[in-house]
């Protein structure tokens, strides 16, 4: 057995134009190791640098990025969770087509919700931002709002986000039926547009706010009656929890609660 590795060995040498002699082979093994160790390190130090370079590029956008405008938007008649009188109000601007806006459910969204709208500090709203390449990402919004009608809209959102790729109408019904909702009052809601001038402006204020991706999320203080909020920040981007974290605790501590 050993002599038929010792020949298996001799015959891959030759083939690879190998040294068959042992001492020569272990030499190269050596260096072939070292090799791939300094691969390694230089791939880390690779790694470090383009790191540096984005937090740097980064901190040189919020740098240059005009302060964001105050505005206050009204946030009655729109989906929401949490407490309707919650001291901050987020609003999302977001395309059911959009991969970014799917990272961000996936990813950051539910630590959101568990943190802060469940805690009664933050009232969350959802508005539609379809771009208009993503072609189907406007029925979607359509089925979303045709799911609220039968107080289902968070279980399609969650539905439709957790299946971006099939967003044809015939998984829409699909869908509607997965969440439990009336086919054929859903069908009727969707075959005639009922919700298509409510995503048309939610689009066209989403324009007017300055926002151009998906997602969006302007961020601000809830007035009295739980209507309206005063956004005072913008969030652009699937940005990491500790982004939102770090902006709703400031304002969270500028409201004094």
């Amino acid at each position: 057995m050993k002599r038929y590795f010792l020949g298996l060995f001799a015959a891959l040498s030759l083939l690879f134009q190998v040294p068959t002699s042992y001492s020569q082979s272990a030499e190269e093994f050596k260096d072939l190791v070292n090799e791939v160790k300094s691969l390694k390190e230089g791939q880390q130090a690779l790694q470090k640098e383009v790191r540096e370079i984005k937090d740097s590029l980064k901190a040189q956008q919020e740098q240059n990025e005009p302060p964001f405008k105050e505005t206050v938007m009204s946030t009655e008649g729109y989906p929401f969770m949490g407490n309707n009188d919650a001291k901050l109000t987020i609003i999302e601007f977001s395309d059911y087509q959009c991969p970014f806006c799917s990272q961000y459910v996936s990813e950051t969204m539910s630590q959101i919700e568990k943190d802060y709208v469940k805690a009664g500090k933050l009232k969350y709203v959802f508005r539609n931002f379809p771009l208009p390449f993503h072609q189907q990402a406007y029925k979607a919004a359509e089925a979303a709002s045709c799911a609220g009608d039968q107080g289902k809209f968070w279980e399609m959102h969650n539905r439709l986000f957790a299946n971006q790729n099939a967003l044809d109408e015939k998984n829409l019904t699909d869908y509607a039926k997965a969440v439990g909702l009336d086919p054929k009052k859903f069908q009727d809601c969707l075959s005639i547009g009922k919700h298509a001038q409510e995503i048309k402006k939610d689009f066209e204020d989403g324009e007017k706010m300055g926002i151009t991706g998906t997602p969006s999320f302007l961020l601000g203080f809830t007035d009295a009656n739980g209507t309206k909020v005063k956004a005072v920040k913008m969030i652009v981007g699937a940005q990491p929890y500790s982004d939102f974290k770090k902006a709703i605790d400031s304002l969270l501590e500028a409201s004094g609660k």
